[in-house]
């Protein structure tokens, strides 16, 4: 791999972190869960308007009904509790936008990687 590669490819992979990190960073700022959400699904959806691949949506939902049976395994075995717990009272319920966007921001580097 030759350096222009190399340094796109490391472009690539930051970008694609951008909208995470901006959800990660609303979190002590935006209090209200149901509002936290709200911006949550604005963000994913402009991400997926400016970027989308065939079967993302699915990589999403698959992320985010995986997360919350994970999660919820973790709080109800003591290795995990949150102060905000708006989804069924366990979890916010933000966090599974969050780890199903995780999942495509993964999916996406991971097919940067072995490009």
């Amino acid at each position: 791999m030759n350096a222009i590669n190399f340094v796109n490819k490391i472009k690539k992979i930051f970008f694609e972190g951008i909208p995470i990190l901006i959800m990660i960073a609303l979190i002590p700022i935006i209090k209200n869960d149901y509002l936290l959400t709200l911006f949550y699904i604005i963000i994913i959806l402009i991400d997926f308007k400016v970027k989308y691949t065939k079967s993302e949506w699915a990589v999403f939902v698959g992320g985010f009904i995986l997360m919350i049976i994970f999660e919820w395994i973790f709080i109800s075995t003591g290795v995990e509790t949150f102060i905000r717990n708006s989804l069924f009272n366990t979890m916010p319920l933000w966090l599974p936008f969050l780890w199903g966007h995780g999942f495509v921001a993964i999916s996406r580097v991971s097919k940067y990687l072995v490009k």
